[in-house]
């Protein structure tokens, strides 16, 4: 079956309640920029007490609020087997600010129980007292590439990767991880997580791209992502980076 005519299955994870970052957006990029080559995207959401399918070949996992991300952290924590094995498979998983953190092995919420995280990325996250805000920008190497990654970050998170994973970016500018390495996000096979939203990928199509050649790798298809025009997009990303001082 050719990938014109089977679609790739996108897993939206608790999207009633990880959502305050626009990732709805993210969600119409990789609809759109398939649709512009002729192929399709199937996208399925799943929310509190749902099973998570286990034969998606992205998911996609957002941000919002400490009470609404306990309760999500709990409801995953109980039925994440699914996605692990997705991802140990080659699945594609995403995880945007909170989404991020969740994917690590505990979020410390400031004044509260500790969030139990589903450790596909080797990271545990603690709250400072202070939030981490403003326009961030990086260099990602991902498939022995590496290119600027845009973005706006905004949360207390401090986030310290294990040896299991490996940064997303290097910043030139931006607070990222911890506000003290250097770093943002982190990578292991297949699994990003970034704290970067706004949304993220509009501005860095380079990074859809990339992300979406993945899943239809997973998705068993050979597929070459045709060149699309990016003026739009490319605009969107100088501004970024004239806004965060860090001109091309």
């Amino acid at each position: 079956m050719s990938a014109a005519s089977r679609p790739v299955r996108l897993c939206h994870l608790y999207p009633g309640h990880l959502n305050i970052y626009a990732d709805r957006g993210n969600i119409a990029v990789f609809q759109r920029r398939l649709e512009w080559r002729g192929l399709a995207l199937e996208a399925v959401e799943i929310g509190l007490g749902d099973p998570i399918p286990g034969d998606c070949h992205l998911y996609y996992l957002g941000g919002g609020q400490d009470r609404d991300q306990m309760l999500v952290a709990e409801d995953l924590a109980q039925k994440a087997d699914p996605l692990r094995k997705a991802a140990d498979g080659g699945a594609v998983v995403l995880g945007v600010c909170g989404g991020y953190q969740l994917l690590g092995h505990r979020y410390a919420a400031a004044g509260g129980q500790p969030m139990p995280g589903i450790g596909l990325l080797d990271l545990e996250t603690t709250a400072g007292k202070s939030r981490l805000i403003g326009d961030v920008v990086m260099d990602v190497t991902l498939n022995g590439h590496t290119r600027t990654v845009v973005g706006y970050e905004n949360h207390a998170g401090r986030t310290h990767l294990g040896g299991g994973c490996t940064p997303l970016g290097r910043l030139r500018r931006g607070r990222g991880n911890n506000g003290a390495d250097g770093c943002e996000g982190a990578v292991a096979g297949r699994t990003v997580g970034t704290y970067l939203h706004g949304p993220l990928l509009p501005k860095n199509p380079w990074l859809a791209d990339t992300l979406l050649g993945w899943a239809l790798d997973h998705a068993g298809f050979s597929v070459e992502l045709a060149p699309l025009d990016d003026d739009l997009e490319q605009a969107a990303h100088a501004v970024a980076q004239t806004r965060a001082g860090q001109k091309r």
